[in-house]
């Protein structure tokens, strides 16, 4: 894999006692939630205007995540399309109890560049102004 397709951390987050469900675990739209603005992150480094989220493919959850875990959000564009481009997510939990790292989930997701009027619009290639 090349320096330019290798995944990078997007998000860091610390999951509080605010994000839990009646379960005590992370509800899994806060972690959909920060997967949508990582894939933003990776999306913007495209170019630095509006971008919007069109598609996000089958999420399934793998492990729960627990208040104190420190969730990692790790991007790599798969995808560069004329006004689109398709982020990978890989979603890890870094256990507040004894520092090992658990995989969460994964997704795909399409992120559509827009003009003030909301129409799909060709994007500047390698982060120039769009």
């Amino acid at each position: 894999m090349s320096a330019e397709n290798e995944s990078k951390i997007a998000l860091r987050v610390l999951m509080m006692p605010k994000d839990t469900n009646h379960e005590g675990t992370i509800f899994g739209g806060v972690i959909l939630s920060h997967i949508d603005q990582a894939a933003y992150i990776e999306a913007r480094r495209h170019g630095t205007h509006r971008w919007v989220t069109a598609a996000i493919n089958k999420v399934d959850f793998i492990a729960p995540v627990f208040t104190g875990d420190i969730v990692s959000y790790r991007t790599r564009t798969v995808n560069e399309g004329r006004t689109s481009v398709t982020v990978a997510v890989e979603v890890e939990a870094e256990r507040r109890k004894d520092g090992t790292t658990v995989s969460v989930t994964s997704a795909q997701l399409v992120l559509v560049s827009i003009d003030e009027d909301r129409n799909p619009t060709a994007f500047n290639q390698k982060g120039a102004e769009g």
